[in-house]
């Protein structure tokens, strides 16, 4: 069975076709830039190019960088344009691809169930927390298998700061950090989350899962686990097609 997935970001839209089946793309995802200013226009757009690359005619799921409520208001707009909050989403990208029948979820989110269905969080039980670092850091929260959902724990204080200001991928390139010196950024942040959290497994995803090998051995002192994603950066896209069935009554996205 494949449904389509779009995982919208801060920096790209990216999509594809997936296979529910084996929790992987079906085909080469397509991406393009996410608009400077992210407007809801702008994206809309890009979310159709998209789509519409693979003259796909079924149900889309997509992901929100941002709090999204009831299946479809947009809460807040951290690293997109302000003018998204309190949007209705799902009528806004239903219009733009025609009536396709579309579902919206917060991202990391959507990546976090992907990870506890077919990656790094299969079977594992207890409390597991799963970041994504990219524009922002993402974070979904399950408990024994249960989203909690919109924690959005990138924007908690850290040092004076929003945690993702300091900590992100984004960060470490703007400030042209070493991976040894974004790491004990991480860390840092990852010590806050867990004397909040006490998770048993921390799931690092985003772009950065890619690179694990050049920042987990400098992370230290944290007593949860901690792994790479193993979807990498397509579990929005996956998590995103997850939603779309599990609405479609065609799946469960449980883990």
């Amino acid at each position: 069975m494949q449904i389509f997935g779009v995982d919208i970001g801060g920096s790209g839209i990216k999509g594809a076709p997936v296979d529910l089946d084996k929790g992987d793309l079906a085909e080469e995802r397509c991406k393009v830039l996410t608009p400077h200013p992210a407007t809801p226009d702008g994206v809309a757009d890009g979310v159709r190019q998209v789509v519409e690359h693979f003259g796909w005619t079924g149900p889309v799921g997509l992901t929100f960088p941002g709090v999204v409520t009831g299946g479809s208001t947009i809460r807040t707009a951290a690293n997109v344009d302000k003018s998204w909050i309190d949007m209705d989403a799902r009528a806004l990208f239903g219009s733009r691809l025609g009536g396709l029948p579309v579902t919206v979820v917060n991202d990391a989110d959507a990546a976090g169930v992907a990870e506890m269905h077919f990656g790094a969080g299969r079977d594992r039980r207890g409390t597991v927390m799963l970041l994504t670092f990219g524009t922002g850091i993402g974070s979904a929260l399950f408990v024994d298998g249960t989203l909690v959902p919109n924690t959005e724990l990138g924007h908690l204080e850290l040092h004076g700061h929003d945690a993702e200001k300091r900590a992100s991928s984004k960060a470490k390139e703007d400030g042209e950090l070493t991976w040894e010196h974004w790491a004990h950024r991480v860390q840092k942040y990852l010590a806050h989350v867990e004397m909040l959290f006490s998770p048993d497994l921390f799931i690092i995803g985003g772009g950065v899962s890619r690179k694990s090998e050049k920042f987990l051995p400098f992370i230290e002192g944290i007593k949860a686990e901690i792994v790479p994603a193993q979807l990498q950066n397509n579990a929005g896209i996956v998590g995103a097609a997850m939603h779309a069935a599990e609405s479609q009554g065609r799946a469960s996205v449980r883990p």
